[in-house]
């Protein structure tokens, strides 16, 4: 008993027409008509009743469907995971992330990744976070590291892989007109902001300013978070930005937190199409997490 004749009992017992699944499985009738004698002879039963008009199945070859396809599916199953789970897969796999994602967290997943999959050709887009989910559903890049967004299209799969933390940040050193607004308690409503222009750290600003009760000037409206940081260091206003952004920033040193400030944390994960992530070397990722 082999792999391809259950495959061909299958198919017979699903057609019942060994003209149909000679065809279909390219061989001839009269070597399909010798394998099922042989599966006959190794079971000690008939599995087919059969005349020159109808071919039916006995209560043995009913029985030993549910066997048969156990055995093919188990025998494919571990055929795809040693072929996916060794050097041996082959090919290009297209990342986007920010910059900062690219140094606080892409580094540990490729290094786990190019670790078991080392012919894996990996290439590397980086920019503004808020476009990674059009870049997905635009079949731009294979995967994205991204934080996750209000609402998740169902037509991707998200795999979290940590919470940051957002804060509010002003200079170091403010220069008069903002020092002003922030003595005797920041005065929230004049001080200027600087915030992300779109994604999921713009809708957690604009839930910080409803919470307050606020409507703010916006100074400048940023394509991405690293400059956010470098904004406010300048001293051109209060900025709202995640943690790793500011801790990552060179300008770090050049602002400072308010601590009281809540602002819910982001969550950040890897996110694919989900019409795509049983390919195999996707699949491969994501079962690293």
């Amino acid at each position: 008993m082999n792999i391809k004749n259950l495959q061909l009992f299958i198919h017979l017992s699903d057609s019942l027409s060994f003209h149909q699944t000679a065809q279909a499985m390219h061989i001839s009738p009269s070597a399909l008509s010798r394998v099922i004698q042989r599966l006959e002879q190794e079971l000690g039963q008939s599995l087919f009743r059969r005349d020159n008009r109808s071919v039916e199945l006995t209560i043995a070859g009913k029985k030993l469907i549910p066997v048969a396809t156990t055995i093919i599916s188990n025998w494919l199953s571990l055929k795809i995971e040693l072929n996916s789970d060794s050097s041996l897969l082959q090919g290009k796999l297209k990342i986007f992330c920010s910059v900062t994602a690219s140094y606080s967290h892409l580094p540990s997943i490729l290094t786990a990744f190019r670790h078991r999959y080392p012919q894996i050709e990996i290439q590397l887009l980086t920019g503004d976070s808020a476009l990674a989910i059009d870049k997905v559903l635009n079949s731009e890049v294979d995967v994205a590291i991204t934080a996750k967004p209000e609402h998740l299209s169902n037509k991707l799969t998200y795999i979290e892989l940590d919470h940051i933390p957002m804060s509010v940040i002003s200079p170091a050193i403010s220069p008069p007109a903002i020092q002003q607004l922030l003595n005797d308690g920041p005065n929230w409503q004049a001080l200027p902001f600087i915030v992300a222009e779109s994604g999921p750290a713009r809708s957690r600003a604009n839930t910080w300013f409803k919470d307050k009760k606020i409507t703010p000037p916006i100074y400048a409206q940023i394509s991405g978070h690293e400059a956010i940081v470098s904004l406010v260091a300048l001293g051109c206003g209060i900025g709202i930005a995640p943690d790793i952004v500011i801790n990552n920033s060179s300008m770090s040193d050049k602002v400072q937190r308010f601590p009281a400030e809540f602002i819910a944390p982001l969550s950040l994960g890897l996110c694919c199409k989900q019409s795509r992530h049983q390919e195999s070397i996707l699949k491969a990722l994501l079962q690293l997490f």
